[in-house]
């Protein structure tokens, strides 16, 4: 009896399955089918975006090998195609190598509003790094207040580029003719421990340059005195 009960049950069961495939089988074909094709996209999209970054990698490297062989016209054409093609990572990094580029070759307009559109974007350390190099690229042509305006974010104690900031600002101070100012703050550079050690010798010699009074000008050098001409040499010792 247990086995009839057991085929009946079966057969009940049979019959459900059936009416619900009926019912629903569509939406489960459907269902596995969008599974299917989303796994499947994704897997394309992941190889699409890693021939992308193999692509820019090997675009980028190019451009290197361009501003290293000193082309820097060529360089900051390829730099520039590839801010506007390559995915967001190396887009960023171009768009600043590009700046790069266009300073190195003489290009300092363009180099500079490069730089200070990277700076505006701030929250990245691209951003610190193109507020510094516009800083540089500017300090010897405008005055040291549009130097400190643009260096404010990077100031703060908390702020890693603060060393690099306070430099440009000595350095700024030496081009302004605040000769004694600049010495100071080249010499708390120098001083301090937390400072990079290449900057801080930078600075300790900056520092021993301005103490030795800088590029001034000490006096003149005496003209040199006309001397009378040589006599000609006589011969047996006769005139």
């Amino acid at each position: 009896m247990s086995d009839i009960f057991h085929e009946v049950e079966e057969d009940v069961r049979r019959e459900r399955y059936e009416k619900l495939w009926k019912q629903y089988g569509d939406y489960i074909i459907a269902g596995v089918a969008v599974i299917v094709i989303g796994v499947a996209g994704y897997k394309f999209y992941q190889r699409y975006e890693y021939d992308q970054r193999l692509s820019a990698s090997t675009a980028f490297n190019a451009a290197q090998t361009e501003a290293g062989a000193r082309n820097t016209a060529g360089a900051a054409s390829a730099f520039g195609k590839l801010a506007k093609t390559a995915p967001s990572g190396y887009a960023a990094i171009s768009k600043l190598a590009e700046a790069d580029a266009l300073y190195a070759s003489g290009n300092d307009a363009d180099a500079i509003a490069i730089y200070k559109s990277i700076a505006a974007q701030g929250g990245s350390a691209l951003a610190d790094v193109a507020r510094i190099r516009a800083a540089w690229a500017t300090v010897e042509s405008v005055p040291k207040s549009q130097i400190e305006t643009l260096l404010a974010p990077l100031t703060d104690q908390t702020n890693p580029w603060r060393f690099a900031a306070r430099e440009i600002l000595a350095y700024a101070d030496y081009r302004a003719g605040a000769l004694g100012q600049a010495e100071t703050e080249f010499s708390l550079l120098a001083a301090d421990s937390n400072a990079p050690q290449s900057l801080r010798g930078r600075s300790r010699a900056m520092a021993s340059f301005l103490k030795a009074g800088g590029d001034k000008e000490y006096g003149t050098v005496p003209p040199l005195q006309p001397q009378a001409p040589a006599q000609p040499a006589r011969a047996n010792g006769k005139p």
